[in-house]
């Protein structure tokens, strides 16, 4: 990780064209900040949160909700695509992702890193700490050598015939 980009929010916005206003990295930090807020964590006390922005400007928010039956919990970066998946949207531009830890940046889950790859390998991921301050990957970086929708469509040696 030593060869990541940090910045902090105050400085200019990425290399993709994202503005420093309310709809920039920014204002995508502070609403993934913001949906932290609604967290429901009885179990762990770990609060995430996450915004996800589509390429026409809308943005999704997203907190973990946890579960008595642990393995039935979700996440916030979940939580915020399957919003979005749900009024239609498919193709993203970058997601912020925001905690409560201070000494680190908050980091996506494995599960959630390929649920991410889903829907695309090239998009911009923002970790942040409580502060504003952020590290910039992809969801390529976050999975390399990732499986994704194209995998299933290549060419396979032969068909399996299903036996039950």
């Amino acid at each position: 990780m030593s060869d990541l980009k940090v910045r902090h929010e105050l400085l200019n916005g990425p290399k993709n064209g994202l503005k420093t206003n309310s709809s920039g990295v920014k204002g995508l930090i502070r609403q993934s900040l913001e949906a932290k807020s609604f967290a429901y964590c009885p179990y762990s006390k770990f609060r995430v949160g996450a915004a996800l922005l589509t390429h026409d400007g809308t943005v999704f928010t997203g907190c973990n909700v946890e579960n008595a039956c642990y393995n039935l919990g979700i996440c916030a970066e979940w939580t915020a695509i399957s919003k979005a998946v749900s009024e239609g949207y498919r193709d993203f531009k970058a997601i912020a992702i925001a905690s409560d830890l201070c000494e680190q940046y908050i980091s996506p889950c494995g599960g959630c890193r390929q649920f991410m790859r889903e829907f695309g390998a090239s998009w911009d991921v923002y970790l942040s700490k409580p502060d504003g301050s952020y590290v910039e990957m992809t969801v390529e970086e976050l999975l390399p050598g990732s499986f994704g929708p194209d995998d299933l469509k290549m060419k396979k040696v032969h068909s399996l015939p299903n036996e039950f």
